[in-house]
């Protein structure tokens, strides 16, 4: 089971809405969890996609966890940053 938690928080870093979204696919890459996830999250959250820039890739290859702030989205957003955490891999 691959479960990513995903959360949106505000400039003083109280948690604003979260969710976790699971893939038990024992087919898809860790790669593709990932991005369906993130996918399911801005979905549901109402968001665009944010986009990876190479310090967004190296924290997350590092600690599986990962913060895009405004920088990382072409809309405006109404939080400060949005985090995703790889919480259980299969």
């Amino acid at each position: 089971m691959f479960r990513m938690w995903c959360k949106c928080f505000d400039d003083r870093g109280h948690l604003l809405k979260d969710m976790v979204v699971e893939n038990s696919s024992p087919d898809e890459s860790r790669t593709k969890k990932i991005f369906d996830a993130l996918d399911s999250a801005c979905h549901e959250f109402d968001l665009s996609k944010p986009i990876w820039l190479d310090s967004n890739v190296s924290e997350f290859k590092r600690h599986s966890k990962v913060r895009f702030t405004q920088d990382n989205f072409i809309d405006s957003i109404d939080f400060a940053f949005l985090e995703i955490e790889v919480i259980e891999e299969d």
